[in-house]
């Protein structure tokens, strides 16, 4: 028996002395502005360990705060593994380079910048060619609600079933925006996955998630007839979980794992 007898157990401690980390807020642009390169970078490290990347393929885009149809990005042909701070470039809507010594890939650019022009309310963007939404997204499928994680994107995600190549024009991107719609994430049918976000935080953690809710349906399809949980359920779980503060908090770990090991990403 452990313990002593009759002892009192100690009070609990004040809320309002425990921790709990929110998004930070900003006195200056030029705040704002470090605050979502440093974001950035990491989240693009990231996609990188995770396997995220294909070639000079994906890109994740995060809205200047104050020039707001100029959008910092991953530069060209630079491993995501290796990505710094100061290596990132800053493009103009037009995907032209205002600031930074690399190009960038206007193709997939082409598809960014519609979506944040048509969505004000998004910080970030993030599209690349995982693996796990490749395969879900060559059957033309959505996410369904078989796990509480796939319900964040329940009615709240869509599949953009057209493939017509490479994306190297305006209308394609204004096309795949308008099927996006209010929605969190698509499916890019035989093509792979896209996310957004109010931060970069956001977006990448809808990216994660999403990749692993593919990767889940895919398995549990293989291995029979996955149970769908009810409409009813599926969107009070949305509810809960589906919000960009939720992405947000859910990502910290992820941010600190990252920066505490990699702390050349903030060069």
């Amino acid at each position: 028996m452990h313990g002593t007898p009759g002892a009192t157990e100690p009070p609990p401690l004040p809320t309002d002395r425990l921790r709990f980390a929110m998004p930070p807020r900003h006195d200056s642009v030029e705040d704002e502005r470090r605050h979502r390169k440093e974001r950035l970078a990491c989240a693009l490290r990231l996609f990188g360990r995770h396997g995220f990347e294909d070639g000079v393929s994906g890109h994740i885009t995060a809205r200047d705060p104050e020039y707001s149809e100029c959008f910092w990005v991953n530069p060209f042909g630079v491993p995501f593994a290796h990505i710094a701070v100061s290596d990132l470039v800053l493009v103009n809507s037009e995907g032209q380079v205002v600031e930074g010594g690399h190009h960038v890939n206007q193709a997939a650019f082409t598809v960014h910048s519609q979506v944040h022009a048509a969505r004000p309310d998004v910080v970030a963007v993030a599209h690349c060619h995982s693996v796990h939404g490749r395969a879900l997204s060559a059957l033309g499928e959505l996410l369904e609600p078989i796990t509480q994680e796939s319900c964040a994107f329940y009615e709240d995600h869509a599949l953009y079933d057209s493939y017509s190549g490479v994306s190297v024009d305006a209308e394609e991107g204004r096309r795949i925006a308008r099927v996006l719609g209010s929605g969190k994430a698509l499916v890019l049918r035989n093509h792979g996955l896209l996310t957004v976000g109010d931060s970069v935080d956001a977006a990448a953690w809808w990216f994660l998630s999403l990749e692993r809710s593919c990767q889940v349906q895919l398995l549990a399809e293989a291995a029979g007839r996955p149970v769908r949980i009810d409409h009813r359920q599926a969107v009070a779980t949305r509810e809960q979980l589906g919000g960009d503060l939720v992405a947000w908090i859910n990502y910290q770990p992820l941010w600190q794992e990252v920066t505490r090991r990699e702390p050349d990403l903030f060069d």
